[in-house]
């Protein structure tokens, strides 16, 4: 096979999904925005990117899935927030997510983006929401759009 690279050219007439928890809004809110500013710089325009929220970063997977099966959405971003606790809460959200979403990309072929902040403090979600570490809604919509266009570089042909 010949050396296949995406790049940050979107498809013609992709679309794209942000999958957004509600919870922390002040970080997920930043995300979010990161992310459609980073779309909108990659020419996707605004009504080719849904926008869907969700309670916590524990109810991103599923809608993930719902949204992956039906086939719609060249890539799917996902965004949240999970700041550690006193218990294992932490933990199992933040490895639960990943994990989920890490299968719906797989089990379905549609690229997800994890772009689920899993911090020790709420000053390390503000540095990577906009902060001193950069904007992670911004770099998982560049991953999204690098995606949906490597998938279609690659060749034709069922996978056994």
């Amino acid at each position: 096979m010949p050396h296949i690279e995406g790049d940050l050219r979107s498809p013609s007439g992709a679309r794209y999904a942000i999958i957004a928890s509600r919870w922390n809004p002040r970080i997920t809110d930043a995300l979010v925005h990161g992310a459609r500013q980073t779309f909108a710089a990659h020419g996707v325009p605004d009504d080719c990117v849904d926008v869907l929220r969700v309670p916590g970063a524990w109810e991103i997977p599923v809608v993930a899935m719902h949204l992956a099966s039906r086939g719609e959405h060249a890539a799917i971003v996902a965004l949240g927030c999970v700041v550690r606790g006193d218990t294992r809460h932490y933990e199992q959200v933040a490895d639960g997510c990943a994990d989920a979403l890490m299968r719906v990309s797989t089990d379905t072929g549609v690229p997800v983006a994890n772009g689920v902040l899993a911090v020790d403090r709420f000053e390390d979600a503000e540095a990577r929401a906009g902060g001193s570490h950069g904007n992670k809604g911004e770099e998982a919509a560049l991953v999204a759009v690098e995606m949906a266009h490597l998938l279609t570089q690659l060749p034709a042909g069922d996978i056994e």
